[in-house]
């Protein structure tokens, strides 16, 4: 099952267990069973304090549970947690095993303190990079409380259930039998959504901070690098996010980020936060901005709210809220968003082995998750509005080399279809003639461009574009003295990490410049 290359760092992480645990494994005659057989039996070999039991009763086989002496952790793994989810079984036994998580005290107090039943199944795909964040939050949830349990589900393996409970994006959380949410979740989010208080509590001490030199809003790279270029002049700097890292948290494959060869998005993103840490920011998570109110004087603050209901104040502001996928807006796709219709094809293209989905966008994200998922479903059909795909030459030619993919030019997607509770089919108009045709399909993946966040800023001095996009000069400044702007969510061009950087690091500097000059 492990390459030696892999046991050996495995071995080295083992080397960090302080205290003997049991693996408890539920097993049948399956060729899978057998596999993940031989995956414990390599780990056990690697640390004597981990003991393989195979004597486990759990209704769902393979699978396992990870127990101490004399206590039922609640962490379990149905499946056999490879790819992504590999990272998440390392943690869960080097946790289970007595190493400390890092995770900041005020937060493991939170999770000690919640009260009530709290039975959470998690269904993932091993391609997903979304899912690992979902099943390390609630494992560490399990750990540290006894009243929570949490299983992680290949959903690919365990396709009945898949079927049954319509599950169709993943991560997919159940608590205690019911939906609790869908994609990409912190921690943090999870925390705030089982305890309700908690929210307020944090809008309070929010509401109690004193103003900011600069306030970034987003903590994407553009916002990242803000924080970090102006953390290292000295002055005081927070970054209030949604979430930290932004979009970057859903992207896949990342090879022209310039002296990184390859890398993926999680990775880059866990690597902002660290950057931005290592200064004095003063990070401020789960916070998503409603309204913004520009200083009403020269020398006076500028005041943002949020969601939360908190308000932060700031002689400075660099807006780095970002982008998010751009929807079709056509009928059926908000009714059937995580019922069959899909913006991540890394995430939830498993889910959809076998079947039959459409792309939509000819661009170079619609091409690529047009020749990923080529390699799972059964066919793939590819609409694009213009009448010529606009993705880069290569990717053009590994599509035209796959023999299960169709593409459809000069169409436009009028409307998705489904029976109630699942897609199965898509209606398009071919745009030359009008006709108006059918596809039947159980999936829809839209990939067709971005969207800036700046609803929030409708009805706010702050100049927008046509697009709706944040229009700065030269030096990132936006229509309002003292408010700058940098990244997906400006007029910039070329919506790219690298040059979100640079824009995030010449806001900071803008607004730097305008403090000493103010």
């Amino acid at each position: 099952m492990l390459d030696d290359t892999l046991k050996s760092q495995l071995n080295a992480y083992l080397q960090k267990v302080t205290q003997p645990f049991e693996i408890v494994a539920s097993l049948d005659d399956g060729a899978k069973s057998q596999e993940l057989h031989r995956l414990l039996t390599e780990i056990a070999g690697l640390c004597d304090k981990i003991t393989l039991r195979t004597d486990g009763q759990d209704a769902r086989t393979p699978s396992f549970a990870l127990n101490r002496p004399d206590e039922d952790t609640g962490l379990a793994f149905a499946g056999i947690p490879m790819g992504h989810e590999f990272t998440s079984l390392v943690l869960a036994l080097l946790q289970v095993g007595g190493h400390p998580p890092k995770t900041s005290d005020e937060v493991l107090e939170q999770i000690r303190g919640l009260e009530g039943e709290l039975h959470f199944e998690t269904y993932y795909s091993l391609s997903c990079q979304n899912c690992p964040d979902v099943v390390q939050a609630l494992n560490l949830m399990a750990l540290f409380n006894p009243n929570v349990r949490h299983v992680a589900i290949d959903g690919a393996l365990f396709q009945d259930e898949v079927e049954q409970r319509q599950v169709m994006s993943v991560p997919s959380i159940y608590l205690n039998g019911e939906p609790f949410d869908q994609g990409r979740m912190s921690l943090e989010q999870i925390l705030a959504k089982v305890d309700t208080g908690a929210a307020r509590r944090e809008a309070a001490k929010l509401n109690d901070k004193s103003a900011f030199d600069v306030l970034v809003v987003g903590g994407g790279p553009a916002g990242a690098a803000a924080a970090v270029y102006a953390a290292r002049k000295g002055i005081r700097t927070g970054v209030a996010a949604e979430r930290f890292g932004g979009q970057v948290l859903d992207t896949m494959a990342i090879e022209n980020f310039i002296s990184v060869p390859e890398t993926e998005g999680p990775k880059l993103a866990a690597a902002l936060e660290e950057h931005v840490k290592q200064y004095d920011v003063d990070i401020m998570n789960l916070q998503r901005a409603v309204k913004l109110k520009p200083a009403t004087a020269p020398g006076a603050e500028h005041q943002v709210e949020f969601e939360s209901g908190a308000t932060l104040k700031s002689r400075t502001l660099v807006l780095a809220t970002g982008a998010r996928w751009r929807e079709m807006g056509v009928p059926g796709e908000a009714e059937y968003r995580n019922k069959g219709v899909a913006y991540c094809p890394h995430c939830d293209g498993p889910l959809f082995k076998g079947k039959r989905v459409a792309v939509i966008g000819g661009g170079n994200s619609g091409v690529e998750a047009a020749i990923d998922l080529a390699g799972l479903v059964a066919e793939v059909t590819l609409i694009e509005f213009m009448d010529e795909l606009r993705a880069d030459a290569v990717l053009q030619k590994k599509l035209a080399s796959l023999t299960n993919v169709t593409v459809i030019k000069g169409a436009r997607t009028t409307e998705v279809n489904g029976d109630g509770t699942r897609v199965n089919g898509l209606t398009y108009e071919e745009r030359a003639s009008g006709e108006v045709r059918w596809v039947d399909l159980e999936g829809v993946f839209v990939q067709i461009g971005l969207v800036p966040n700046t609803e929030w800023l409708e009805g706010s001095p702050v100049e927008l574009s046509e697009r709706g996009e944040i229009i700065t000069d030269a030096r990132g400044m936006t229509s309002i003295p003292g408010i700058f702007a940098a990244g997906d969510v400006t007029t910039v061009p070329y919506k790219q990490i690298v040059i979100a950087m640079g824009e995030g690091s010449k806001a900071a500097l803008g607004a730097f410049d305008h403090l000493i000059r103010s």
